[in-house]
């Protein structure tokens, strides 16, 4: 049987569904959310526990320290090297996870140019200087093709851009994937919700999250080198308790902003996946969403 990739926005469902296909085919789960690379950071990515893995092996978890920058060229490496040898074992790889990139530099061909410190320190100090949107119009005259399918407040990913336009002397576009089946075979399935019943279920996420010792791990994080961090840091619900650690200590306004960031990041995981034709969409909130998928799975 062809790998499976269960895909689409946080709170959906992913994780428990892509368990639950696992059991039913022989696979493992592969992860493909960048922050659940980080040890430590079990709470506030909504990680599995092992205890409720139900006895699927998982890969890709608890693989780098706070301290380290996630790389999406590692993780491509990495978890093809993982699903090429579950294949050899005869095992269906289950690759899941809501980090859009992560997933397109596993199945598509997405090339890693490399990079030169001086010119990106130049770069983001230009960025903070003349803003996001006045790199991102330089973006749309060298590389049309990039700067639409850049989002102008994305500083990193406009500068990476400019970068590598700068470096190569080519479009930053001719390194972004075609359009073509996915590698391995793998069948692609979104999982979704109506976006009251995925806000009320992010609403719900999140009080949990504080409720289960959020502000305690990050607090233990930051003892471990959190804060010197440049990935995990940033992330939702960490980010936010770091700066209430910093301010006043309101740890319910941090929850209230946690909220506010994770619905918008819903949003733009529903965008970068909705582009992708390949995947078949299934609401999460239907109770037979199991088995539906694992209909289409067996075609």
């Amino acid at each position: 049987m062809n790998p499976i990739a269960v895909v689409g926005p946080t709170a959906t469902g992913k994780s428990e569904l892509a368990i639950t296909i696992a059991r039913a085919v022989g696979g493992e789960v592969v992860n493909a959310d960048a922050l659940q690379l980080y040890r430590g950071m079990d709470i506030g990515t909504a990680k599995v526990p092992a205890a409720e893995r139900r006895g699927v092996p998982h890969h890709l978890l608890d693989v780098l320290d706070v301290t380290e920058t996630a790389s999406v060229a590692a993780y491509q490496r990495d978890a093809r090297a993982v699903i090429e040898r579950l294949l050899a074992e005869g095992k269906v790889p289950v690759l899941t996870g809501g980090s859009g990139l992560y997933v397109q530099a596993v199945l598509d061909d997405l090339r890693f140019p490399g990079t030169d410190p001086a010119v990106r320190a130049r770069l983001e100090a230009e960025a903070a200087e003349v803003g996001a949107a006045a790199l991102h119009s330089r973006l749309t005259t060298l590389d049309p093709a990039a700067a639409t399918a850049i989002l102008p407040t994305n500083t990193r990913r406009i500068v990476r851009a400019l970068e590598v336009i700068e470096i190569t002397g080519q479009p930053f576009s001719a390194n972004m994937p075609r359009p073509g089946p996915a590698r391995y075979g793998t069948v692609m399935i979104g999982i979704d919700r109506d976006t009251e019943d995925l806000d009320r279920r992010v609403e719900l996420r999140v009080d949990r999250m504080f409720a289960a010792g959020l502000v305690d791990e990050v607090r233990s994080l930051v003892e471990r080198g959190l804060r010197e961090g440049k990935t995990a840091s940033r992330a939702l619900g960490y980010q936010q308790v770091l700066a209430e650690l910093d301010g006043d200590g309101d740890f319910a306004a941090a929850a209230e902003a946690t909220k506010q960031a994770t619905r918008r990041f819903v949003r733009r995981q529903r965008s970068w996946f909705r582009r992708d034709a390949r995947i078949r969409w299934f609401d999460g909130a239907d109770l037979d969403v199991a088995e539906r998928v694992l209909s289409v799975v067996a075609q």
